[in-house]
């Protein structure tokens, strides 16, 4: 009985980022519809898989680990996900350039607005806001 009493004393608990990613990630994904004026919390996924990737494309390896490192747990999980490292790293350029790459993703499902770089931002934002404010 000792030896259980002494292992419960060393458990450490599940992170609260983790046991409240999906929660988080949801309340992200309503704050990404409404600052777009979408419909759908599908529609706000499919556009902030299409900035994450546009912006992805465009940092150094170490930039990319340290952007998905600020990010909470599902949004870091999609920022990074289907990441090809081998990929040429592009130049950030041309905005409508970069809208339009946003768009490319899942072309004929994708209907994400010409200020979706700054609706996504603006979503994150809201997203530290609340989780700083909340501990």
């Amino acid at each position: 009985m000792e030896n259980i009493v002494k292992r419960k004393e060393n458990i450490m608990p599940v992170p609260a980022e983790y046991q409240r990613a999906s929660d988080d990630f949801y309340e992200y994904l309503v704050d990404a519809r409404n600052t777009a004026g979408l419909w759908s919390t599908h529609v706000s996924y499919t556009m902030t898989q299409g900035v994450f990737q546009v912006f992805r494309r465009r940092l150094s390896l170490e930039n990319t680990i340290a952007f998905a490192n600020i990010l909470p747990v599902c949004l870091r999980a999609l920022f990074i996900a289907d990441w090809n490292i081998n990929e040429p790293r592009r130049p950030f350029g041309d905005y409508a350039e970069m809208i339009k790459e946003v768009k490319s993703l899942r072309g004929e499902h994708n209907f994400s607005p010409d200020t979706a770089i700054r609706d996504v931002a603006t979503a994150f934002s809201i997203l530290l806001r609340y989780s700083n404010s909340n501990g």
